[in-house]
């Protein structure tokens, strides 16, 4: 049975503010060592005012300070958008202040618009670098070398373990060269998620890091006591990708009762098909579905997003998703 983690976007939802969404992070972080959950992981995202963790290891380390035991990291910090020394000595930092605790996932899309990239002070053709950029990450992060002039300070020795993100083969196949745990990103881009497992499994070296293959896969879980609560609160992540495709980027907003009249028919298979990779109803229901995903994908992990409006229903997704997953084990 794999083990079950939470992908926290640090959500801002309509009529709340960052500082909000940040003291819901550390709660949900709280709740979620409390019910057996594996790892917390925060994400990169820039000029978004529905997400509240662009310093995303400002963030880690303020959840990581709030917790004791569940490993904290990042899914992902969007390399292309910094010097590798300078997210060596990040999270060399975290794991100074957190031994052991901390991940560092590494994608090279760059989690924003071209303007932004550019705001970043960012060349935009930095992401052709990526594999270089891992592998001096790497060496930032691994033992000293005797020629070695530039250090990471915290950093070097440290060994934080990386992980590559994606959501193509691209990144499957760095992750197997590299011998890399690997995260795809199928909660909101499920396209190429079987054949990127296939290609990973396959082509995987063994590593210092790591000696067989290690594959995430991300999931929006939305769990409520019944399917039609489940169903209504899924409402604010359908507006939320309705509103990528216009263009119309905002804060979350609470659920509504008729989906059907706020997108057309298009927008709706648009989202529908970002969203396929979603489990929403009660937790026989949300069962039911992750084990068929589970069974398909045959994940070593799965990380966990629930883009849900009200706090208090969000925790409670994630406590129901938490008795799911110890009846799995158990059925097992």
């Amino acid at each position: 049975m794999p083990l079950f983690s939470v992908l926290d976007l640090a959500p801002v939802p309509e009529g709340f503010t960052p500082s909000d969404a940040l003291r819901n992070t550390l709660d949900l972080a709280q709740h979620a060592e409390a019910w057996g959950y594996n790892r917390y992981w925060l994400a990169e995202h820039h000029n978004m005012v529905g997400i509240a963790s662009a310093a995303t290891s400002v963030v880690i380390a303020h959840v990581a300070g709030g917790t004791k035991t569940m490993r904290i990291g990042a899914g992902g910090i969007m390399l292309p958008n910094h010097s590798p020394l300078v997210i060596a000595e990040q999270f060399g930092t975290l794991d100074a202040l957190f031994p052991g605790r901390i991940d560092l996932g590494v994608g090279r899309a760059p989690g924003t618009d071209q303007r932004t990239l550019r705001a970043l002070r960012r060349d935009p053709t930095s992401a052709d670098t990526f594999p270089q950029d891992v592998l001096e990450l790497q060496a930032l992060l691994g033992p000293v070398q005797a020629d070695q002039v530039i250090q990471a300070v915290p950093g070097a020795g440290s060994n934080v373990p990386i992980w590559i993100l994606g959501s193509s083969l691209f990144g499957a196949q760095l992750a197997a060269m590299l011998g890399l745990p690997y995260a795809f990103a199928s909660h909101f881009a499920p396209g190429a998620l079987m054949q990127a497992l296939q290609v990973y499994r396959e082509r995987f070296q063994p590593s210092a890091q790591l000696d067989r293959p290690y594959a995430m896969v991300g999931v929006n879980v939305i769990a409520a006591d019944t399917d039609e609560e489940a169903r209504h609160l899924f409402t604010s992540a359908q507006q939320s990708f309705t509103n990528l495709f216009r263009g119309a980027r905002g804060k979350l907003q609470p659920p509504i009762d008729d989906i059907e009249s706020y997108w057309s028919p298009h927008e709706k298979a648009q989202a529908m098909n970002m969203l396929s990779c979603s489990f929403v109803g009660s937790a026989r229901t949300v069962q039911e579905g992750l084990e068929g995903f589970i069974a398909q994908t045959g994940a070593d992990e799965v990380m966990v997003a629930a883009a849900i409006y009200d706090h208090s229903k969000r925790l409670r997704s994630y406590e129901i998703l938490s008795e799911v997953h110890k009846g799995m084990k158990k059925a097992a």
